[in-house]
């Protein structure tokens, strides 16, 4: 990658990791349903008005957004509320590589490679270690939350694949438009309208600042930045840089949260890092008919020398397009065979 991209595409992993800290301070001033659903009402408007419908079918832009928006940041917004910490959401979500792996065994009969089956082991052992340190120090129940976030945001993964968008920016805005009534509708039926109501009017800097920040800020340009550079490079070049986001977002937490990290905690990130990188990075190699495939990319075999050119005789000359045929044998004076051709291969 040229260094402008490199340096974006660490720009768009600290701004996603740094979003859990934000997360966590909109947190204070909403409660987690109705900050969810401002969150996606200022990322679809005014946008959903600027740019065109994207050319899939509508069944694909309201499961995205019912599983990105209701699924997976709901369930993150309940699960940070009810004390899961901003430094460990940030690594546990990463297990949505393993739940990305499977769902698309089970709904598009992509067979996991071995390399990826180690992977998804060593996450799920990392996520295990997290489990019990969690347990030790915190509320088991918020994890289990954000473990079941990852899980749908496996599920928008696999939807936005069989979706295949043209315009991915497109794509997310309208569904992002999605999610806001479901929301709206959970918030006013579990949180109340006098909780919604006394937290809008009592709306601050700094909760404005949280809306502005998880919606303008990590969901458009950093997905429209990710998807540039997607669109550029390939994936398994763009990926790795996923990996920093919980290294960013556990630091953020520590230095502006006060977060610790304990023991378990590291054991947990060392494991659950890993076993992503070898879960979506991992080098996919087979051999087929055609010759070696590397990460998706045939590597052909170098030819055979045919049978009737081995072991010396005949020269082999250049005959179009890389065919071969051989010089023609010219008898010595005096012998009475005629010259032969052997036809062209």
């Amino acid at each position: 990658m040229r260094p402008a991209h490199t340096g974006l595409a660490v720009l768009v992993a600290a701004l996603w990791g740094v979003n859990f800290v934000v997360i966590d301070i909109g947190l204070a001033h909403f409660p987690p349903l109705l900050f969810c659903a401002l969150r996606f009402l200022l990322a679809a408007l005014p946008a959903v008005f600027l740019v065109g419908r994207p050319c899939v079918p509508w069944r694909w832009i309201v499961g995205l957004g019912l599983a990105l928006g209701v699924g997976k940041f709901g369930l993150l917004f309940v699960g940070m509320n009810a004390g899961m910490p901003a430094g460990l959401s940030s690594l546990v979500l990463q297990v949505q590589a393993v739940f990305t792996a499977l769902l698309a065994f089970a709904f598009l009969g992509e067979r996991p490679r071995p390399v990826r089956v180690v992977g998804m082991a060593v996450a799920l052992a990392g996520i295990a270690v997290a489990a019990v340190d969690e347990g030790a120090s915190g509320p088991l129940g918020a994890f289990a939350l954000v473990l079941i976030a990852a899980a749908f945001w496996g599920v928008a993964n696999v939807l936005t694949r069989k979706a295949a968008p043209e315009a991915p920016f497109n794509f997310m805005v309208w569904s992002s438009a999605v999610p806001v009534l479901p929301l709206l509708g959970l918030s006013l039926l579990f949180e109340g309208p006098a909780t919604d109501a006394r937290a809008l009017a009592s709306l601050d800097l700094p909760g404005a600042g949280a809306i502005v920040y998880v919606a303008l800020v990590t969901t458009l340009f950093c997905f429209s930045a990710w998807s540039r550079l997607l669109r550029r490079y390939d994936a398994s070049t763009v990926a790795p840089y996923s990996l920093l986001v919980p290294v960013f977002g556990m630091s953020s937490a520590a230095l502006f949260l006060g977060e610790s990290v304990t023991p378990l905690r590291w054991c947990a990130a060392a494991l659950l890092v890993a076993g992503v990188a070898l879960t979506s990075l991992g080098a996919r190699v087979r051999l087929s008919g055609a010759g070696l495939v590397v990460a998706g990319r045939a590597v052909p075999r170098a030819p055979e020398r045919p049978a009737a050119f081995r072991g010396g005789g005949a020269k082999r000359l250049p005959q179009g397009r890389g065919e071969l045929r051989e010089k023609p044998h010219r008898p010595a004076p005096g012998d009475a065979t005629p010259a032969t051709t052997t036809p062209t291969r």
